[in-house]
């Protein structure tokens, strides 16, 4: 798993505004966002996923494990596609956006792990079977209170696979850590 570096919180800030703006050109005006120029640690290549909650229950949330775009680029249509795109939700409404509190993920580079060696709040999940493939967010696990190897198995069912797939050797695992922070951790979310 590669190091991540941190952002600042004006990054942070800037991510959060972007991932806004996003969503409310592509929701309120049919149209996708023209993207600023942006500072160098938003213009490298990174995954990341934004996460959309509305009166504290999940709204959508949607992202990329690796991108080859800038982060700023990958947080716009993340946010776009969380908003309009998540099938596990009809598409955002207008009159919604100003409620929506958004998350967001930045992730390090996956590298192979041991089932052993998950740590529950620190890494994330990727299992890879065939064509089968689950994510769960570090915070996932650490929200919920799951021991290491429930987290396992919730990322094996996302995945469509029998929960104790991971302990086949054809599945492999991935680890990846998260940068997270959201408006509420920046004080910048006003709600509806």
């Amino acid at each position: 798993m590669r190091k991540m570096s941190r952002l600042s919180s004006d990054e942070c800030r800037a991510l959060l505004d972007l991932a806004r703006r996003a969503i409310s050109s592509a929701v309120i005006e049919k149209r996708i966002l023209d993207l600023p120029a942006f500072p160098p640690a938003l213009r490298e290549p990174a995954g990341a996923f934004v996460t959309l909650h509305r009166d504290g229950q999940l709204r959508g949330c949607v992202g990329q494990v690796e991108s080859p775009d800038p982060l700023a680029d990958t947080i716009a249509r993340a946010a776009i596609n969380a908003a309009l795109h998540d099938s596990r939700f009809p598409a955002v409404e207008a009159d919604e956006i100003r409620g929506l509190e958004i998350e967001i993920s930045v992730l390090s580079r996956p590298g192979p792990i041991a089932p052993e060696a998950v740590v529950v709040g620190r890494d994330g999940l990727l299992v890879v079977k065939g064509e089968h493939r689950g994510l769960l967010l570090p915070q996932v696990a650490g929200e919920r209170r799951w021991s290491s190897q429930r987290f396992l198995e919730e990322t094996c069912a996302k995945a469509g696979l029998p929960r104790d797939a991971w302990r086949e050797p054809s599945t492999r695992l991935f680890a990846f850590a998260a940068e997270v922070f959201s408006e509420t951790s920046l004080g910048v979310f006003s709600g509806s």
